[in-house]
């Protein structure tokens, strides 16, 4: 067997705008992603559902995956003939390791193509307001590892007389837990103490901050802003231009995380929209879905279909085509079509389809309300393969034949701890499903959210599985879809906090 190819591909800094297209068409591809912690959220929406995905990254500066082990997983994908994404932060040969990696893939005889990402050393300060080169003020900038032999790095000891006489930005990454060393070091060596320095966390996500001083007085100002890392000091006379061109507004939920736990393949319109307010977005899919197989639809003799999911539609147009001759949408035109709510209403439309049936209540009991004076005889339930009997029941109670279609089946998908910890420890847990709650406890295996985690569910039929595992939601969607859960959570917000603290956004 020839052995699969390998991508080393930078991810960025985090904000997802800011992958590249032959990132995205790469993930898009792969049979398996092994990803970094600094992967921003969203980096692997666009992975195919069938996709292994294998977290290889490190946690509070010790290594939750050993390298070795890392190149190993590499390489044994490979051998095996798969399409391997290794996705990391930033890009892969700035401070990633990827030399490394691409060593051992060429000592295996393994073709590999190395996709640089935006660095986190120019993208960072850009999102401050901080140009690393300047006309007048900076014309060289200099990438420097903030890791020192003390951290156990080897050969990484730093010539800070060099580094002190450098005539332009210097800019240090993964430094934030040696910054007093480092501005010692750099102002015993000559550079001086009214230097400007700026230091940026989370740079390019909605949970960036900032903070400015000068070399001498850096540290203690970044210790009483509690700045943590993923953190770039920025040391030079462009850091002094961080108040004069910040362009960054921050918005609604600034300071605010919230965790999203549903399928990925949906979660990624929720969580631009959740970041495009501010949040910072933790991805924590409990679920996703499996399209089943199945015998072709003949539509004919249905006057009712109904369609109880966003996910039932592509699945429901599988068994269209699957017909001999192939049919499309136009096959349709002889039913009434109802759509749970909008987003199903909304994926219909983009397959040509406008529903004739929304109901104002986006549950199976409003669209039994909706269809009360619609005449029906023969209808079909294009649904998950574990749907409510609600809206089954009501068609027959009226003397409908009713089928019910199982279009695609919801599974788990196992959370890695990391993410379990940071979903748990967000200010607010968002429920967008049942399964989505029952799937998420499974997955955290009895732990709980933290006492000042507020739980966010999109509405009745989802509180209702809340509390039938113990939990009672903070926050109840009065319209239940997607907008609505996002109107419920901004009003709390706004009820609880009108004013967000400095200390959540930018310190300057």
């Amino acid at each position: 067997m020839s052995p699969g190819r390998v991508y080393l591909v930078g991810a960025g800094p985090g904000d997802p705008g800011l992958l590249t297209a032959r990132a995205l068409e790469l993930i898009a591809a792969a049979d398996v992603i092994l990803y970094d912690r600094l992967v921003g959220p969203g980096a692997l929406d666009g992975a195919r559902a069938d996709a292994e995905l294998v977290f290889v990254g490190k946690e509070g500066g010790g290594e939750a995956v050993p390298q070795e082990r890392t190149e190993a997983l590499l390489v044994e994908h490979a051998l095996a003939g798969r399409s391997v994404v290794r996705l990391k932060g930033g890009d892969p040969f700035v401070f990633g390791r990827g030399g490394e990696e691409a060593l051992t893939l060429r000592e295996h005889g393994i073709p590999f193509e190395v996709v640089p990402g935006v660095t986190a050393g120019v993208a960072a300060p850009a999102y401050a307001g901080i140009p690393v080169t300047h006309r007048g003020l900076a014309g060289a900038v200099a990438l420097v590892t903030g890791q020192t032999r003390r951290d156990g790095v080897e050969g990484s000891e730093l010539d800070w007389e060099a580094l002190a006489a450098f005539p332009g930005t210097i800019v240090f990454y993964m430094g934030v837990r040696a910054l007093p060393e480092i501005a010692r070091s750099l102002i015993a060596a000559g550079r001086s103490e009214q230097e400007p320095v700026a230091v940026v966390q989370e740079g390019t996500l909605p949970g960036q901050r900032t903070v400015t001083a000068t070399l001498a007085t850096i540290a203690e100002e970044v210790a009483r802003a509690g700045i943590t890392p993923p953190s770039v000091t920025i040391v030079g006379p462009v850091a002094g231009l961080a108040a004069q061109l910040a362009w960054r507004v921050p918005g609604p939920l600034s300071g605010r995380s919230v965790a999203v736990t549903r399928a990925r393949a949906q979660a990624s319109g929720l969580a631009e929209r959740l970041a495009e307010l501010g949040a910072q977005v933790v991805q924590a899919p409990a679920i996703r879905t499996r399209t089943l197989p199945g015998p072709p639809l003949d539509p004919r003799p249905y006057d009712l279909i109904c369609i109880t999911s966003p996910n039932g539609v592509e699945p429901l147009f599988e068994r269209l085509a699957a017909a001999q001759p192939p049919l499309d949408a136009r096959a349709l035109a002889g039913a009434r079509i109802a759509a749970i709510g909008p987003g199903t209403a909304r994926a219909l439309q983009d397959r040509g389809i406008t529903a004739d049936v929304v109901p104002e209540r986006f549950v199976a009991e409003g669209l039994v309300e909706a269809l009360a004076e619609v005449p029906v005889r023969h209808a079909l339930i294009a649904r998950a393969a574990e749907g409510r009997e609600v809206l089954v029941q009501a068609l027959r109670d009226r003397g409908a034949q009713v089928d019910v279609l199982a279009l695609y089946e919801t599974l788990a998908e196992p959370a890695s701890p990391e993410l379990a910890r940071a979903a748990l420890a967000a200010d607010y847990l968002t429920f967008t499903s049942s399964s989505t709650v029952r799937f998420f406890l499974q997955a955290i295996d009895g732990a709980a959210p933290g006492p000042a985690t507020r739980i966010v569910s999109i509405g009745p039929v989802t509180s209702a599985t809340l509390r039938e595992h113990g939990l009672e939601p903070d926050v109840e969607a009065r319209r239940h879809d997607i907008d609505g859960l996002i109107e419920a959570l901004l009003d709390d917000v706004q009820s609880r906090d009108p004013s967000p603290s400095a200390d959540k956004q930018s310190e300057r």
